[in-house]
This record gives C-alpha cells, sequence and structure tokens, in this order.
C-alpha cells in the first residue's frame, strides 16, 4: 500500500524511467481526444469506467498494475482506462491528481468513487462494488 507525489512540471522523466505495462482489457490514454473518445464510447454504450492515474517512475502504480491487469480481465463490463499522469498533465490535473495512482470510478463521465494509492484489497472491493452497482 503506498502512493507517490506527483513530479512536478517540468521535471522529465530520466533514462532509467520506463512506461508502465498494462495488458488485458486495459485502454492506454495517450491523448485528450482519445479520452474524450473512450469516455464518450462508454456514455453511448452505458458502461461504468475505472481509470487508473499513474506514472512509470512510481513504484505503487507498478505494484498494482498486474491487479488492475487482472481485473480488467474479470470484469470485462467495466472499461478500464490507465493514464500517464507525467504524459497528460492537462488532463490529470483537470482530475485534481496530487499522488499516484489515483483509481477514479466513472458513471456518465462523473466521479462515483476514489481510492489513492496502490491498496489491493480496497480496490478490489470497490471494482466488485461499481460492478455490482450494473446488476442493481
Amino acid at each position: 500500500m503506498g502512493n507517490c507525489f506527483q513530479r512536478r512540471r517540468g521535471s522529465g522523466r530520466s533514462d532509467t524511467d520506463s512506461t508502465l505495462t498494462f495488458g488485458g482489457n486495459v485502454h492506454l490514454i495517450g491523448s485528450q481526444e482519445e479520452w474524450d473518445e473512450k469516455i464518450s464510447q462508454a456514455n453511448k454504450e452505458d458502461r461504468l469506467v475505472v481509470v487508473n492515474f499513474s506514472a512509470a517512475w512510481c513504484g505503487p502504480c507498478r505494484v498494482i498494475a498486474p491487479l488492475y491487469t487482472e481485473l480488467s480481465l474479470k470484469y470485462p463490463q467495466l472499461l478500464f482506462l490507465s493514464v500517464d499522469v507525467d504524459d497528460l498533465m492537462d488532463l490529470s490535473s483537470s482530475w485534481d491528481i496530487h499522488a499516484t495512482p489515483t483509481f477514479f470510478f466513472l458513471k456518465h463521465g462523473q466521479p462515483k468513487d476514489k481510492l489513492v494509492g496502490a491498496n489491493k484489497p480496497e480496490l478490489q472491493k470497490k471494482v466488485l462494488t461499481f460492478t455490482e452497482s450494473i446488476q442493481s
């Protein structure tokens, strides 16, 4: 469990940083346009969205990434997105991201829940609760 505090703008990445690797049904968001497209698509399909705001240099982000991928496979009815806070600083700032990882749970583009930090049991619990809200 833990979180990393966001680097200041302009701090850049070092040569030792790499990108976080996600698989499964996690969609990596590379631009504001891609974000808008995925959120619009989810709204049209009435799908709930889980967003992971993370950073390649963040240790806790790396620790929780495999679980996030696993959850995306277990709950395909949800749309799982991943945003690198260094690549999309304006988008991250608009969501008031101060620490990574930060997870948002969205319905119709609006936040319904939030989790800050790499708390595996709490992430699993929130995803399950979010999934069950579809069925009720």
